[in-house]
């Protein structure tokens, strides 16, 4: 068996409710023709500098899949993170990955990985979009793996420990304190029990917002904050202690991820457990980061962090010192999804799962949807990553090949 073709495909869908929040609502500009109450206001953006945080967001949905198929059949998808700039990952993809593998043997995971990752780290080029573009890549090649077995990933991986994963709903789209707390109570009646407040506003709201969804919630269902790193560390230390006294899970992002020693500081202060790293794509990024102590929690993106073969190597490293792990999954394809679920069965040491529960059409590009159950995903069984793309439905979202 051999690989040979792989096509990037790049999606494209509305933003839809996303409009209001996502880069836009959060930091004070106008959607939809409606101005909005933001999460990050535009004085407080410039007091502070804040916009130096700033991400650049896309007017879409927006990301790369990758298909690869073998010389006798087999069809392998994987997912490349591009929220923005999806042409970019699919022209590494294209241009560079492909012509290092066409030819080679889609088993041979593991090495194609170090393959493509040696092909430009002398270059510099061993994060973002390379990364991105690797991981499109090997999850379509454990995706071919599991189907020429007849096996899913996970067990290929060493799985199972767990068959169903324990999920949170990933921000709350709304920026006023009631309209966050209403849609809260509805999170909470669809099933969820737990649920991820959207912080960086300033260390007094952020702690309202908190105390607000707690009381109107109760202690049964678990709460995280996500600071979108813009604190420094005192006023990240006020709004942990904050956190303690709210029973918070978790932490995430409070300072900018290149302040290693505030996090080694932060983590040590306080008993909220710390996450982080979405920004971070292999295991050599991530090891000294463990070893100093800088987080209880790691954070990374299957699709933007090398792929299967890299996220678990991340997973075992943490294990070792006893850092738990919850994948950054944002708006992504059930393709992202059925990835990140293989993974987080086929490890010890998983914490919990980060799902967009909104309109997400490119979610929806698969014959059987993902939706959470009572608070829990079912992890998929079927060959590979367990998942049939719907084709007809795909068509409707790819823009280009």
């Amino acid at each position: 068996m051999r690989i040979e073709k792989i096509e990037p495909l790049i999606l494209q869908a509305p933003l839809g409710e996303m409009e209001v929040y996502w880069g836009y609502g959060f930091w004070g500009e106008v959607a939809r023709g409606q101005a909005k109450s933001p999460v990050v206001n535009a004085q407080r953006m410039q007091d502070l500098t804040l916009w130096r945080y700033r991400a650049a967001y896309s007017k879409y949905i927006e990301t790369t899949l990758v298909r690869i198929t073998t010389d006798d059949g087999i069809v392998g998808y994987g997912e490349a993170h591009a929220p923005v700039a999806p042409g970019v990952t699919a022209t590494i993809i294209t241009e560079l990955l492909a012509p290092l593998l066409v030819g080679e043997n889609p088993l041979a995971v593991d090495r194609l990985w170090e393959k493509m990752y040696g092909s430009m780290r002398i270059r510099g080029h061993r994060t973002g979009f390379m990364t991105e573009a690797i991981a499109g890549i090997d999850i379509a090649l454990w995706d071919i793996a599991g189907k020429a077995t007849g096996l899913p990933v996970y067990l290929l991986m060493g799985g199972d420990y767990h068959d169903k994963v324990r999920v949170y709903q990933s921000h709350l789209p709304v920026l006023e304190v009631d309209e966050m707390v209403s849609l809260a109570q509805y999170h909470v009646a669809q099933g969820f029990r737990a649920i991820k407040i959207s912080g960086g506003a300033g260390p007094d709201v952020d702690i309202r917002n908190v105390e607000k969804i707690r009381e109107a919630l109760g202690g049964e269902v678990q709460l995280m904050l996500d600071a979108g790193g813009v604190y420094d560390l005192p006023t990240a230390k006020k709004i942990g202690r904050a956190l303690e006294r709210n029973d918070v899970l978790f932490f995430e992002d409070p300072l900018p991820p290149e302040d290693h020693d505030g996090y080694v500081q932060l983590t040590g202060a306080l008993d909220v457990a710390v996450a982080m790293g979405e920004t971070e794509a292999t295991r050599y990024e991530l090891r000294e980061r463990f070893a100093r102590g800088e987080m209880n929690v790691v954070l990374p993106d299957i699709c933007r962090a090398g792929g299967l073969t890299e996220c678990r190597k991340i997973a075992m490293l943490a294990d070792l010192y006893n850092i738990k792990l919850c994948p950054h999954n944002s708006v992504c394809s059930a393709v992202h999804h059925a990835a990140a679920l293989q993974l987080c069965a086929a490890i010890p040491n998983f914490l919990i799962y980060e799902f967009w529960s909104g309109n997400n059409p490119i979610a929806d590009i698969v014959t059987k949807p993902f939706v959470p159950r009572d608070g829990y995903l079912e992890v998929p069984k079927g060959p590979g990553l367990g998942i049939e793309i719907d084709e007809e439905k795909l068509s409707r979202f790819v823009v280009r090949r």
